[in-house]
């Protein structure tokens, strides 16, 4: 039997990039859509993508980017990019402030409502191929004073801030687009550094939190990613009280499709996660997105837990006048 009200609830779980059934699933209740760099060719033309999207949306979506400043800026054709973060934050808090506010004024008059920024990982291993400037520094208070401060300048222009990636890619020295990182770090060292400014940026009202598909071995013994760990989300929820929206880093990622789109995104919400990210509107996500709707059909568990996951993201989603 297939359960439209379901329907709409899944959906609402993930964030898809732009492609041939973005249509579709937005006409079915899709919880968001993000935009990379081959979505931006100019100012007009982007506008009118997000018009259209807006316009065909059955529920009104998270229009979300990746915009960091620097190495990972989405609007490079159409404008001059900025500072990486740690760059800027070598300018001085100041600028660091200014450049912000002017990535979210830029956001803000496209109609971008959600932005995976700031990082809030502390870049600890020099030969670290993923993170590197783009975290703020190696030291976790200069970390936490930049997230907290860019997290609020977002905040205040009405853009959703989502610091990344717990548990904290800072000490992986391999990409999690193309393997599984292994952090090989005890829970102590962990609280201490890497951990330290997801804490705080969560006693600060965080609004959203990305999981990192690396495997933690102070979470899980066994390899899988923390993305996917009770363990690990676990620790989030239980440890550190959050009890807010939680979504997984992009999941066409190597670092995660060992399992395949569907059986992850299962072991994604029994860990805790809320939503998810993929980077395309293709017939693998569609396929994943109406298989897990199938399978509501026979787990109580998991019904219970989407369910759980909407009221987050309806609460989200109300406070930003989505």
């Amino acid at each position: 039997m297939y359960d439209y009200f379901m329907e709409k609830l899944v959906y609402q779980m993930f964030i898809l990039g732009t492609g041939d059934y973005l249509k579709e699933a937005l006409n079915k209740g899709l919880g968001g859509v993000i935009f990379f760099t081959k979505d931006i060719e100019s100012e007009n033309q982007f506008k009118n993508l997000i018009k259209n999207i807006k316009s065909e949306a059955a529920i009104s979506p998270f229009l979300s980017i990746d915009q960091e400043g620097g190495r990972v800026e989405r609007t490079e054709n159409i404008r001059p990019k900025r500072l990486s973060a740690r760059f800027a934050r070598d300018k001085g808090i100041e600028f660091l402030k200014a450049q912000t506010e002017e990535m979210a004024q830029e956001l803000k008059e496209y109609d971008i409502n959600l932005n995976f920024a700031p990082v809030a990982d502390v870049n600890t291993n020099p030969k670290n191929p993923i993170i590197g400037e783009r975290a703020y520094s190696d030291e976790p208070e200069k970390v936490i004073e930049s997230v907290n401060l860019v997290s609020e300048i977002y905040r205040k222009n009405g853009i959703i801030p989502c610091v990344k990636h717990f548990p904290g890619h800072g000490d992986a020295d391999s990409d999690s687009h193309l393997t599984l990182p292994k952090i090989d770090l005890s829970i102590e060292e962990m609280e201490k550094i890497h951990i330290k400014p997801f804490k705080s940026a969560i006693e600060n009202g965080i609004e959203m939190i990305m999981a990192a598909h690396l495997h933690c071995t102070c979470f899980d013994s066994e390899i899988i990613p923390a993305s996917l760990s009770k363990n690990a989300i676990g620790y989030l929820r239980n440890n550190l009280n959050y009890d807010r929206v939680v979504i997984s880093d992009d999941m066409v990622m190597k670092g995660v499709q060992a399992y395949g789109s569907l059986e992850a995104v299962k072991m994604g919400i029994e860990a805790g996660l809320d939503m998810f990210i993929f980077r395309d509107a293709d017939e693998n996500a569609i396929q994943t997105i109406e298989g897990l709707i199938k399978e509501t059909n026979h787990n109580k568990n998991l019904t219970e837990k989407i369910i759980l996951a909407n009221q987050r993201i309806d609460k989200l989603k109300h406070k930003f006048f989505i």
